[in-house]
């Protein structure tokens, strides 16, 4: 894959915007590489007919919707907040009340799919919030206290069958065996 593939799958794929530096070690680049690549996305996509847009701020980019297309994306995004939960979004839900806080690669690897866009519609929701892991430097979803209204409990421990589903030994040891593998990976390179 080109570099410039991979910058525009990682700035597709997230819900906030990312710094120059980030994209560079996640591509295994130089910060110079992937700011030639940046400016020219930049310039790719800065054309009236596109619908997808790059924002740039200082050394932080995002991919955004056209501002054109303002009504249309804004009447889609209250029908997918005001509309019912798709069983893809029910089941990533119970998977972060019942283990959350939980990283977006733990919940991906417990669903086997990508959940960039299901997590996005949570927290439009406000079912979800993403908070930030300062230990370990990562972002965590957890259910918030919208959701736990919703339900009308106090907390997650009176979720049904709490105990068992959030103490799963089985889970616990393939998400420490997966988080092994990719931190071995990552030596390696």
């Amino acid at each position: 894959m080109s570099l410039k593939s991979k910058i525009e799958s990682l700035l597709f794929i997230t819900n906030h915007p990312i710094p120059l530096s980030r994209l560079a070690e996640l591509t295994g680049a130089s910060k110079d590489e992937v700011k030639k690549e940046l400016d020219n996305l930049f310039v790719e996509y800065d054309l009236k007919e596109k619908g997808i847009n790059i924002q740039k701020i200082g050394n932080n980019y995002e991919m955004v919707t056209n501002s054109e297309n303002g009504k249309i994306v804004a009447d889609f995004l209250k029908e997918e907040v005001t509309g019912e939960l798709t069983p893809a979004s029910l089941e990533t839900l119970t998977v972060i009340a019942y283990r959350g806080p939980i990283t977006r690669t733990e919940l991906e690897l417990i669903r086997g799919v990508n959940c960039a866009i299901i997590l996005r519609n949570l927290m439009m929701r406000g079912l979800i919030e993403e908070i930030e892991d300062k230990q370990q430097m990562v972002a965590k979803y957890q259910i918030t206290f919208d959701f736990l209204k919703h339900l009308g409990i106090n907390e997650t421990s009176q979720l049904p069958d709490f105990i068992r589903l959030n103490s799963n030994e089985s889970m616990e040891q393939i998400l420490n065996q997966e988080v092994k593998s990719d931190n071995e990976a990552e030596g390696n390179q």
